[in-house]
This record gives structure tokens, C-alpha cells and sequence, in this order.
């Protein structure tokens, strides 16, 4: 005889099922709010991340200068002047070589037409030069048809760089009041806060600080193992330009996805028309051997170990930030996940129960 139902207990399950499913929808309904209102405030909320993300990258240089005793505001602009000439080197290291080269490449790259020209004429394609005037001449058209849309799309690549700038002007504003006033800051917040709120705060506050550190740390750890491994191959090959080829390589690390492509697009280009077809095929495959061993292993393995995350968790955030909101979803998945497992773990060691001492005395007699 089978078993049946208790109705007291079937009715008690199914509002605890009702109750704990109109909490997961009013949290749900919380965030997407949440979200909404990131999204209007994303001109003033992106410079304030790339801010924060440049502080933790500059802000140990400036711990040791106001340990030696200087002002905040004298430590804060000196890193701040130092950081803008090392990114000014770093720009100067990629296109002063680059320039002194330009004939050379500019030949290669005329070269490199001819022999593609040479080839397309040869067996199988046997393409003469009037089939290739008729390509130009309807690439052409419509190149003229579409110069409305040319126009379009310049002008939004015009008003993106301008919005690209004023972002790096306040991330750099920014960037030079946090490492001014940041130690002022959480002491600042608890005042403001009520009750426990003004020690919870302050700490998951600092957690996340340290978290974006060690993600900052772990990404330009990964940039230097491309550029060292691809520069490696570069030099291997005797290719020109390697080192302004490996410092591109290091700082595009720091965008996901787009970066890794422009730099092997770069890397391969120059290979192609200074060495030939077979030595760019050559470079192709190293970038593509390292950019596997970065985005399956060191990568996953560096920042798990840096953010307390799975190497697994890595790569699942990154897809799911890129297929969400694209390049910057890939750039922020790694450290939004991170900033969520500092708060998690935070919420967990308030709620759980302290462990029980064990016993000490003796057994009873």
C-alpha cells in the first residue's frame, strides 16, 4: 500500500516554495533595477572604474613615498607625473621604431601586393590584370555607394575617441585624488553609515580594494608572459620591430579579446611583409600556441589563485561578460565575479554559527 500525502506538510512546503520563489523575485527585480540605473550613470560610473583599477596599479609606489614622509598630495603627483611618462615611453617605445621603419615596411608592404598580384595570375586562380581592374572598379562603386554610411560610421569613431579621452582625463583626475585622499576614505564612509553598517561596510569595502589589486597584479603578469613567449618567437624568426611588437603585445593584454587580436594582427602584418608568406604563417602559429596557453592555462591558473577563484569561474565569467555587454563585459567579468565572492564570503562568515570549542574535561568517573 503506497504512502499518502500529509496535507500539513504539503501545505507548509508549498508556502515555503511560494515564499522563498516572491524573495528570488523581488531580489531579481532589486538587481535589474540596480542595473538599470548603472546603465544610465555609465559615463560617470566607467571613468570611475578605470580610475580605480589604474589606483591599485599605482597605488604601492605612492605607499612608499608617504612612508619616506612625504605629503599625500606631493606622493599623489609625483606617481601621477611618473605614471603619464611611463605611458608616454611606452608609446614613444612603439612609435619612434615604428616610424624609422615605415619606409622599409611601406616597400615590403607594396611588395607583398605585387607578389599576391603575381600569384592570383598563376595557376589554379589565372586572374589577369582586367579581371583585377574590374574588382577594383566595383569594390569602388561601391565604396561610393556607401559613403553616407562611411560618414556614419567615421563620425561615430570620431565622437568614440573623444569619449575615449575624456574618459582617460577623469580616470586620471580620479586616479590622483584616490591615491591623494583613499586612506581618508573608509574611516570617512563608517562615519556616515548607522549601526553595524558602519563596520560592514568599511570591510567588504576593503576586501573588494585588495581583490582589484591582485587582479590588476595577475592581468599584467599574464601580459608580460605574452609578450615575453611572442617576443621570444618574434626574435626566433628575425622579425623587425620585436621589442616595440612585445611591449604592444604586454599592453593590449590589459583588454580582452580585441587586444590579443590587434596585436597578432600587427605582429603578423610585419612578418608578412618583411619576411615573407611562410614566416608570418610561422608567427600566426606561435600567437596562436601562446594566446591558447594564456586563455586555458596561464590565465585561468594566475588569477584563481591571485582572486580566490576557480580556474573554471574564471572562464565562464569572461564568456558570460562578453556575450552580455562585449569588450568591457570581458574586461570587468574577471573582477565583478571576484568582487561577488568577496561578498558572498563576507555574508556567509556573518551568518554562520561560531565553531564549538571542544571540550576539555576529563572523562567522568
Amino acid at each position: 500500500m503506497s504512502a499518502t500525502l500529509n496535507a500539513g506538510r504539503t501545505r507548509a512546503a508549498l508556502r515555503t516554495s511560494a515564499r522563498v520563489s516572491g524573495e528570488l523575485l523581488l531580489v531579481l527585480v532589486a538587481s535589474a533595477v540596480a542595473l538599470w540605473v548603472l546603465g544610465r550613470m555609465w559615463s560617470v560610473v566607467w571613468p570611475l572604474i578605470v580610475g580605480l583599477l589604474l589606483t591599485t596599479l599605482t597605488w604601492p609606489p605612492t605607499r612608499f613615498l608617504r612612508r619616506r614622509g612625504l605629503p599625500p598630495a606631493l606622493a599623489a603627483a609625483l606617481v601621477t607625473v611618473l605614471f603619464l611618462l611611463v605611458a608616454a615611453g611606452t608609446v614613444a617605445l612603439i612609435a619612434v621604431p615604428v616610424a624609422s621603419e615605415s619606409g622599409e615596411l611601406a616597400d615590403g608592404v607594396v611588395e607583398g601586393v605585387e607578389r599576391l598580384r603575381e600569384w592570383a595570375a598563376g595557376p589554379p586562380l589565372n586572374i589577369d590584370d582586367a579581371q583585377i581592374a574590374g574588382a577594383f572598379d566595383t569594390a569602388t562603386a561601391r565604396i561610393q555607394d556607401s559613403a553616407g554610411a562611411i560618414a556614419t560610421t567615421a563620425v561615430t569613431g570620431v565622437s568614440t575617441i573623444f569619449s575615449g579621452v575624456v574618459t582617460a582625463l577623469l580616470a586620471l583626475f580620479l586616479m590622483f585624488f584616490f591615491l591623494k585622499d583613499g586612506p581618508r576614505f573608509l574611516p570617512w564612509l563608517g562615519r556616515q553609515l548607522p549601526g553595524r553598517l558602519a563596520t560592514d561596510v568599511p570591510a567588504v569595502a576593503e576586501r573588494c580594494w585588495l581583490t582589484l589589486g591582485s587582479f590588476v597584479r595577475s592581468q599584467a603578469l599574464v601580459g608580460l608572459l605574452d609578450a615575453v613567449f611572442i617576443g621570444l618567437g618574434l626574435w626566433i624568426l628575425d622579425v623587425p620591430l620585436v621589442l616595440p611588437l612585445a611591449v604592444l603585445t604586454f599592453v593590449s593584454a590589459f583588454v580582452p579579446i580585441i587586444g590579443a587580436l590587434f596585436a597578432g594582427f600587427v605582429a603578423v602584418l610585419i612578418a608578412l611583409v618583411s619576411n615573407g608568406l611562410t614566416d608570418a604563417l610561422l608567427v600566426l602559429a606561435v600567437i596562436i600556441v601562446v594566446q591558447q596557453l594564456e586563455g586555458n592555462v596561464f590565465q585561468p591558473m594566475i588569477q584563481s589563485r591571485g582572486l580566490g577563484l576557480h580556474a573554471a569561474v574564471v572562464l565562464l565569467a569572461v564568456t558570460l561578460g562578453g556575450s552580455l555587454t562585449g569588450i568591457v563585459g570581458s574586461l570587468l567579468a574577471v573582477p565583478v565575479a571576484a568582487l561577488i565572492a568577496v561578498v558572498w564570503n563576507y555574508l556567509r562568515e556573518q551568518l554562520s554559527d561560531p565553531p564549538l570549542e571542544p571540550r576539555t574535561d576529563g572523562p567522568s568517573t
